[in-house]
């Protein structure tokens, strides 16, 4: 399983959050997130799910590989799966 997690740094609404991705395939980030998170489908952000801080050590104990942001980025767009905001099927 590829499923990475940069670290909740991202401030939102008062929360720090998370980015979550698959370095495979969308299919598998659905799935985990779905079996392990229970954060609903329409959450997805094109290209990735935004995890509450919370919700981090859960991700990380269920097989989310932590990881810093920059490699987290660099990965996705090595698995040619990084989807720019307004591009063809980004959220």
């Amino acid at each position: 399983m590829a499923v990475l997690i940069d670290f909740p740094v991202w401030p939102w609404r008062g929360r720090r959050w998370s980015h979550l991705v698959s370095d495979v395939s969308y299919e598998e980030l659905h799935a985990f997130v779905a079996a392990e998170l229970g954060i609903p489908r329409r959450a997805f952000q094109g290209d990735h799910y935004d995890v509450p801080e919370d919700l981090y050590d859960i991700a990380v104990a269920a097989g989310a590989l932590p990881v810093g942001a920059r490699e987290l980025l660099s990965r996705l767009l090595a698995a040619g799966l990084r989807r720019r905001k307004g591009a063809p099927g980004a959220a």
